[in-house]
């Protein structure tokens, strides 16, 4: 099973939109939510995915994680059984001095949020910061999909 160790910001202001090497729909919902653990089905353009995460360490950046493409009509079927809401965001694939940063542009119930994500290799490995990157939001729980499928954006005060 893959660890995934990755670090969550906000973001500044748009201008990693002229960096960015790709863009992607995707929409998600969660099947399950318990104890940290989640299953989650994507769709992701035309590819979908069944996803199952393990509860996150103590700073919310590495977690056990198992994923598997599944056909598009089974993940359009699943999505009935997700509870609450589910997620409508674009990504955007932005390459940045020898890493790559996932930024989410959130629309729907979430509109007006966009967070930056990076896949690192360790919990200590070094990045250069661009300078639309803000504050770091890494195991804040409110900006975990999952939970912005139940709490979202919108209602925050």
């Amino acid at each position: 099973m893959h660890i995934e160790t990755e670090r969550k910001f906000l973001v500044r202001n748009d201008s990693y939109k002229d960096m960015a090497s790709a863009s992607h729909r995707l929409a998600q919902g969660y099947i399950c939510r318990e104890g940290g653990n989640t299953v989650r089905i994507r769709l992701w353009d035309d590819t979908a995915f069944l996803t199952i995460k393990g509860a996150g360490n103590a700073g919310g950046m590495s977690r056990c994680e198992w994923e598997m493409e599944i056909p598009v009509e089974d993940a359009r079927d699943l999505f009935l059984l997700c509870r609450n809401g589910i997620i409508d965001k674009t990504r955007y694939i932005v390459p940045y001095k020898g890493k790559i940063f996932e930024v989410d542009e959130f629309h729907g119930e979430n509109s007006g949020l966009v967070v930056a994500e990076i896949e690192l290799g360790s919990e200590t490995e070094s990045f250069a910061r661009p300078d639309w990157l803000g504050a770091e939001v890494t195991g804040d729980r409110r900006y975990y999909n999952s939970m912005l499928s139940v709490n979202p954006y919108s209602t925050w005060k």
